[in-house]
């Protein structure tokens, strides 16, 4: 069984490594809030057990095994939220940090009976998807920013945002689960104008690179 420190590291190695091919540990030491040497410990523990590759001065990437563990810990982590928000009435913002408390102290029967319990959910509060268990990838999600006019998406905002830019996005409207529709993306890094709930709501290139999208079909 994985303790909580290595699957909180392999959820980071998979988060960095989703647009490149190897984290280095000094990143992997800023994402989990350690210094580099305890990130090294933690990496080389999980090398001995067959769920990285790691070469000193080049980085790690996950082995066939070590994606199907961190995804499977991002599917716990995400039916946890899900449990938090729908079962307890906990703000879906909220719900990030106090899955992190003790997600890792369940038994997987209790998992699997709390993903039943919620009607098999197919995202987390976030807006992002709960992958299917014993699987190595999540399907990616672009940035709004990414859309063109005409698109159509439905939202997801990470739990990581600015609480300043999570205010902003709400008195927009701009919420996990809303659909919304690209009307106008000015050039050169410019605002996008997006269509939500009949309104038209403005946000700049920094905000918008910040909100994630499940594009729908035409």
């Amino acid at each position: 069984m994985l303790s909580k420190s290595e699957r909180e590291a392999l959820k980071a190695v998979y988060r960095l490594t989703t647009a490149v091919p190897v984290a280095h540990t000094g990143d992997l030491a800023d994402s989990l809030g350690v210094s580099p040497g305890t990130a090294t410990t933690a990496i080389k523990r999980l090398s001995d057990r067959g769920l990285v590759d790691y070469t000193p001065y080049r980085g790690v990437e996950l082995t066939t095994s070590g994606r199907i563990a961190a995804v499977s810990a991002i599917r716990r982590h995400r039916i946890v939220e899900r449990f938090l928000a729908d079962m307890l009435g906990y703000a879906w913002n909220e719900a990030d940090r106090l899955a992190g408390s003790f997600e890792h102290d369940l038994p997987q029967e209790v998992e699997d009976r709390i993903f039943q319990a919620l009607d098999r959910p197919r995202t987390c509060p976030h807006g992002f998807p709960i992958p299917e268990p014993q699987t190595e990838d999540i399907p990616a999600m672009p940035p709004l920013y990414d859309l063109e006019p005409g698109d159509v998406a439905e939202v997801a905002v990470p739990g990581s945002i600015d609480p300043q830019v999570l205010t902003f996005l709400d008195t927009l409207g701009v919420r996990p689960g809303v659909i919304v529709e690209v009307k106008e993306k000015h050039p050169f890094d410019g605002p996008i104008v997006v269509v939500v709930d009949g309104h038209d709501r403005t946000l700049s290139a920094q905000v918008a690179n910040q909100v994630f999208v499940r594009k729908k079909e035409k």
